[in-house]
């Protein structure tokens, strides 16, 4: 899921995302348990799902609109050689 797409969800429907990924999350490592191997891609895509919702989530708690841009980050500085 792009992050586009996870900032457009209301607060409620953030908690249904996050509920409904761990749900899958918990089936994909069951049947992992189990010897299916093919969810490997799957697992790691919606445990990087629900860190983005819970990165976006708590953006909000903080009163954090959006992340910070790179124009925002400070300039950086450089060494100059003394002469001596």
């Amino acid at each position: 899921m792009e992050l586009t797409k996870i900032r457009e969800f209301t607060d409620s429907e953030l908690k249904e995302q996050q509920a409904q990924a761990g749900e899958q999350l918990f089936r994909v490592r069951f049947q992992k348990s189990l010897g299916d191997a093919s969810g490997v891609n799957k697992l790691r895509e919606l445990k990087k799902d629900i860190a983005r919702i819970k990165t976006v989530a708590r953006q909000r708690e903080l009163g954090q609109a959006t992340a910070p841009t790179e124009s925002a980050a400070p300039a950086k500085k450089t060494r100059k050689a003394k002469k001596a």
